[in-house]
């Protein structure tokens, strides 16, 4: 029997009941609705209970999909925290290779001006020192010269 079949004799039960008296109620047998009703359950078609089947396993699929996307999400996040650090680690470095840099040239300066301090040091020195030494030597021509006249 069809489920439309059915119903309508749960509609022709309700409709052959006996009514109350001064109202619309009417006295129904529980045991025959309940009967009907179980047939309308057992005469359910194969393709609804395969329709609510696909109905679970769809929601099941829908919340396993919604774990997955969370799940690549978080990984996706976290990489993303992690070329974050890596590149602040990055900046870090090139940071402190520009400030040994410019300290290395600093320093390299500093050693240029010290080395060009000595060596005009040691030209100023050799400049007095040779200058006393011309002075000598003249003088010492000067005498040659002298006597070499006076003879």
């Amino acid at each position: 029997m069809d489920i439309e079949q059915l119903v309508n004799r749960l509609e022709d039960l309700v409709d052959s009941s006996k009514a109350m008296p001064l109202s619309n109620n009417k006295v129904v047998d529980p045991d025959a609705i309940y009967d009907i009703i179980d047939e309308i359950r057992s005469s359910f078609p194969e393709d609804l209970k395969q329709a609510r089947w696909i109905v679970k396993q769809r929601q099941e699929m829908t919340e396993e999909a919604e774990r997955e996307a969370n799940r690549i999400l978080e990984e996706a996040q976290d990489r993303a925290r992690e070329l974050v650090n890596e590149t602040q680690i990055v900046r870090e470095a090139e940071a402190r290779a520009h400030e040994i840099m410019e300290e290395a040239n600093l320093t390299a300066r500093e050693i240029k001006l010290g080395a060009e301090d000595y060596a005009d040091e040691m030209l100023a020195n050799l400049e007095v020192n040779m200058s006393k030494l011309l002075t000598s030597v003249q003088r010492g021509r000067d005498r040659l010269q002298g006597k070499n006249i006076q003879r």
